[in-house]
């Protein structure tokens, strides 16, 4: 599966695009501008994401790739 598969299938489920949930996570202070917010690891964002959005672990490390930058 893509990158680009995972981000969509992502959306499909929750109703939210990447950068919604990427504007999510820097309001509950997971991440910032430039990617993950300073101390916080990518297990903190799996299990957000996880616990509200039932996300499955590769769908949530796609968005923490996406928050991080990666974009294919």
């Amino acid at each position: 599966m893509s990158f680009q598969a995972y981000l969509d299938n992502v959306a499909a489920k929750t109703g939210k695009s990447a950068d919604d949930l990427k504007t999510h996570a820097i309001e509950h202070g997971l991440a910032d501008a430039n990617g993950l917010a300073p101390g916080v690891k990518a297990t903190a964002i799996t299990d957000w994401l996880k616990q509200d959005f039932a996300l499955g672990h590769g769908h949530a490390m796609s968005i923490v790739a996406y928050i991080k930058g990666k974009r294919s």
